[in-house]
């Protein structure tokens, strides 16, 4: 099978390394490759798997170039398809996690990486507006957007948020069948026994963190980084833009609560300088965003000893629990995709869930605005240039065709500028 399709896994590869802006620049690239050039699927059926993984949660290209592998070599040339197109960022931003440990203690005064937090909360208040062009289009939706956003800014620290306000969202879109009226006869059975491994390793997951977490075991933190990947992973509609605030406010905002502190000494965390530059850098390397995970792996258990092995382990935890419930998902229910599209219910709670995540991404622009300075009282340049580049990115995207990694390059050369020369 390999000798058969090595074509094929070759444009894979070159595609990983190629592949820069995001789910938008990866559909664009797909096209050209594999239906224009390479012909392995038609136009027509990227288009059905696009709007098929748009359904589910997790990363929508991933999903979807996992699909043409299915669809061309079966499981096992769909699995090979996703090693490959994950490795390349992921080992990149593994990578990251190490270099910028080596730089903090050998160059203290380096701050190249300074603007890219700036640029970070550019990069998801872009992500909200475009979202919002899309998802908001009725009163249910935009009055979901504003409770979902003001429940997620007052509650950003409490833990199950997130899911919670997904929850009720796909639930409030649901009372009305107006909009969305049910055509046709839904199917009277859909085999779900092709979920029981997500959810046997979601639970599974859940159970053997808390109790590392209660015995405090010698490598709780391991156990514990898995539950946290494999759940982000499960519950993230919307992409990479929706996967940083949920990070952000396990690894960043949750351990500095008085009460989780208190309660979990332990518990992972990192700086939010250590979060919003691996947030920002992803932008700048081919390949999935969610590859991110394999940098916030590594920094969660960088204190861990013994070293370097537990930060080498937390690349790859969080490489394959971020991933892992994406190719579940995509692979078991794709198989029934055709019986769920008859399901009325199943477009209007995505409807509710659409909107919810705008909010979501608006709330979390204004917490990470938070951990910016913003403050001119210092007298110093340094909140302006802040302020600068968060209007100039969100510009840039959303006025021109400039590439998100020539805007994080920009800002890596800013900070070395100010670095040496303010």
């Amino acid at each position: 099978m390999l000798i058969r399709h090595l074509q094929f896994l070759k444009s894979v590869l070159l595609h990983s390394v190629t592949a820069f802006g995001g789910p938008q620049g990866h559909f664009g690239m797909m096209l050209k490759t594999f239906v224009h050039d390479r012909k392995d699927i038609t136009e027509q059926e990227l288009l059905d798997y696009n709007a098929f993984c748009q359904m589910l949660p997790g990363a929508s290209s991933t999903q979807t170039l996992t699909l043409i592998g299915y669809k061309r070599g079966g499981l096992p040339l769909a699995i090979l398809t996703l090693i490959i197109w994950i490795l390349p960022a992921s080992f990149i931003m593994g990578g990251l996690s190490f270099l910028l440990q080596y730089m903090d203690s050998r160059y203290t005064n380096t701050e190249i990486f300074k603007f890219i937090q700036p640029m970070a909360v550019g990069f998801i208040a872009f992500s909200a507006f475009r979202m919002s062009r899309i998802s908001i289009n009725n009163p249910i939706t935009r009055v979901i957007m504003v409770v979902a956003a003001l429940g997620t800014f007052l509650l950003f620290d409490t833990p199950y948020i997130f899911p919670v306000v997904i929850l009720l969202a796909g639930v409030a879109t649901n009372f009305s069948d107006r909009r969305i009226p049910q055509k046709g006869i839904p199917p009277k059975k859909v085999n779900w026994g092709n979920m029981v491994i997500f959810l046997g390793l979601f639970i599974v997951a859940g159970y053997l963190s808390e109790t590392a977490r209660k015995e405090e075991w010698k490598n709780r933190g391991a156990y514990n980084l898995f539950e946290n990947f494999y759940r982000f992973g499960s519950l993230v509609f919307g992409g990479g833009d929706v996967l940083m605030p949920m990070m952000y406010q396990q690894y960043v905002i949750r351990p500095g609560v008085d009460r989780i502190e208190s309660q979990n000494p332990n518990v992972l965390r990192m700086t939010k300088e250590e979060f919003l530059t691996g947030s920002g850098i992803v932008r700048a390397i081919p390949g999935p965003v969610f590859s991110v995970g394999a940098y916030m792996g590594g920094t969660a258990l960088k204190d861990k000893s013994p070293q370097p092995s537990m930060q080498i382990l937390g690349c790859v935890i969080g490489t394959v629990a971020i991933f892992l419930p994406s190719a579940l998902m995509v692979l078991f229910f794709f198989p029934v995709w055709h019986n769920l599209k008859r399901y009325a219910v199943i477009f209007r709670s995505l409807e509710g869930i659409n909107a919810a995540v705008v909010g979501i991404m608006i709330a979390a622009t204004m917490v990470l605005m938070k951990s910016v300075s913003l403050d001119i009282a210092d007298g110093s340049l340094l909140p302006f240039i802040n302020v600068a580049i968060m209007i100039g990115t969100f510009c840039l995207l959303s006025y021109t065709k400039i590439r998100a990694p020539f805007i994080v390059f920009t800002c890596l050369l800013i900070g070395w500028l100010n670095n040496y020369f303010l």
